[in-house]
């Protein structure tokens, strides 16, 4: 990817949490963390989320904004987040907009089940959306303190 990482997203606009409308321009002015996630309610993805939120007045004194992404309903992502107060907004993405933008959508395998569906990624962004980093194959351990680690180091 290169260091204009802007110039690969194409605007978007999207259903996230708390009513809200997230589009391209949202993501400028501020380091923006975007993580991606396979599906809500589940252990891995809980406990992401959950080490997203313990950090997350860190990432705010870092003048970062978090983002998590799966392609759930706007539903199942309100009842998420309520359950285990996530303080940043989920984005819904049930037609792969960002997904696809981000090559997050791969081949998986499960229970010998073959499919396509979101590889647990993250992607930081400086406030002119210039890629920092991308992780991609996350182990959801250590992997929030890492993020925040790495937006310290910049």
């Amino acid at each position: 990817m290169s260091s204009n990482f802007a110039s690969q997203i194409n605007d978007f606009e999207l259903s996230a949490t708390a009513d809200q409308t997230i589009q391209l321009n949202d993501l400028k002015g501020h380091y923006t963390i975007l993580y991606f996630y396979p599906k809500d309610n589940t252990p891995g993805c809980a406990q992401e989320g959950q080490d997203f939120r313990d950090l997350y007045e860190s990432f705010k004194k870092l003048d970062a904004e978090i983002y998590g992404v799966s392609k759930d309903s706007l539903q199942k992502h309100q009842n998420f987040k309520e359950k285990y107060q996530f303080p940043f907004e989920l984005i819904s993405d049930p037609d792969e907009v960002l997904c696809k933008m981000f090559n997050v959508i791969k081949l998986k395998k499960n229970f010998g089940k073959e499919y396509m569906g979101i590889e647990r990624s993250t992607f930081l962004l400086d406030p002119n959306l210039n890629l920092i980093k991308e992780w991609r194959k996350v182990k959801v351990t250590g992997h929030a303190q890492d993020v925040l680690d790495t937006l310290k180091n910049h």
